[in-house]
């Protein structure tokens, strides 16, 4: 089986795909990668990449198409939407020229921030007669409108019917979160949608395995630990808000492992608090995120407080979940309830500072066997509903069906 895969974002940008693709690729299956220029989360394009002109390279076993794009830049609406147009129109124009030889069995659309990212990957599914498959991380257009990106209700309504052509011309849509059905059935009310939850690669539940970088912030103390990107959909703003009203606790360290557009703010924010309690360690490669994990006391996840991300799963907590140490979810909706489920940890309102300085302070006040038991709980409920291999499983069955009925 040959399966084309459509993503803006791939290695060496830290995304899931990354570790579906190498996993395809063990399992036999043949994998090209239609993906942009590497520019995710900072803006600027990594090393070694230029904007412009397409490349061919190997990654894992799967040949990689990248094509040109607009860098997306840091807090710029304007950079950012032609950043999206810039891929799908790269995607269409040069990405079918690339792919001219390539004959999959079906497309498969991994979709976070833009869906529209799927309307090159249909051009594609047409031309050669393959069924597509989309993967739905973020929902359109509840995303743009929520982190503020796009005001104008003309260019929202543009994208909204961009979205139905999307949802009613896939073959198969997969969602990431069960609320993401209702969503979608708006658009699209006879589309084959299956939950499908993201999973992390095996390594998390192996943390001896990976990189040991020295991150001095964790040594000492009672750390809790944020990883991931730092933006305005996070809403890290109530990280800052709890760290201040928790300076007279001494033991108490709040790390961000990670970066992002509002990484300058929070920076800012420690000198003018004179926060003494909250470490910006940077960015770290996936590969030592394992062990980093694995040192925190308690691992926190934040979003902010809008509909559509209380209908979404951060990823970031099943990689929490896997590596077994406590959760505080800051957030709303469906990533809360998952974690109060698995009674992994602790669940408070999205945005609420002080309700977060609270749960702090009652997992700091558990007794260690508690919070052990809450990071087992979390470990378990990974293990029974997020393993990453039985995914991959799960997967390969659902793009060998819609190649079985393409044929």
């Amino acid at each position: 089986m040959r399966i084309l895969v459509v993503s803006q974002y791939f290695w060496p940008e830290s995304f899931r795909i990354n570790e579906v693709v190498a996993s395809l690729v063990e399992r036999g299956v043949d994998v090209d990668v239609l993906t942009g220029k590497p520019n995710y989360p900072d803006g600027d394009v990594f090393p070694g990449y230029r904007a412009t002109g397409c490349v061919t390279e190997s990654w894992s076993g799967a040949r990689v198409f990248r094509v040109p794009l607009f860098p997306r830049g840091q807090k710029s609406g304007s950079r950012l939407f032609l950043n999206y147009l810039s891929f799908m129109a790269s995607a269409a124009f040069f990405g079918a020229w690339r792919l001219r030889r390539v004959r999959p069995d079906a497309i498969f659309v991994y979709a976070p921030s833009p869906l529209l990212q799927a309307l090159p990957a249909l051009l594609l599914g047409w031309l050669k007669r393959a069924p597509v498959v989309v993967y739905v991380q973020d929902l359109w257009p509840e995303s743009i409108e929520a982190t503020g990106y796009v005001r104008n209700r003309l260019i929202i309504r543009m994208v909204e019917t961009l979205v139905r052509v999307i949802y009613r011309h896939s073959d198969l849509i997969m969602i990431s979160s069960r609320p993401f059905a209702a969503a979608i059935q708006r658009f699209s009310p006879t589309a084959e949608i299956i939950y499908y939850p993201n999973s992390v690669d095996a390594s998390f539940c192996d943390p001896e395995a990976g990189l040991k970088p020295d991150v001095t912030d964790l040594d000492t103390g009672f750390p809790v630990v944020f990883a991931g990107n730092v933006g305005s959909a996070q809403a890290v703003h109530v990280i800052v808000e709890a760290a201040d009203l928790l300076k007279d606790h001494a033991q108490i360290r709040l790390v961000v492992l990670g970066s992002g557009s509002e990484l300058d703010w929070m920076r800012g924010e420690i000198e003018a608090r004179r926060l003494p309690n909250l470490f910006l360690a940077g960015r770290f490669p996936v590969q030592a995120m394992p062990y980093l994990l694995a040192r925190a006391s308690a691992l926190l996840v934040t979003l902010a407080d809008q509909p559509i991300f209380a209908a979404t799963v951060p990823n970031k907590i099943q990689a929490y979940m896997a590596v077994g140490r406590p959760i505080i979810a800051a957030m709303n909706g469906e990533g809360a309830r998952l974690v109060q489920e698995a009674a992994a940890g602790l669940a408070v309102p999205a945005e609420d500072g002080q309700a977060l300085a609270d749960a702090i302070l009652k997992l700091y006040s558990l007794p260690q066997a508690e919070r052990d038991r809450m990071g087992a709980n979390g470990k378990n409920y990974y293990r029974n509903h997020f393993d990453h291999e039985q995914l991959v499983s799960v997967l390969i069955g659902h793009l060998k069906r819609m190649t079985e009925a393409n044929a």
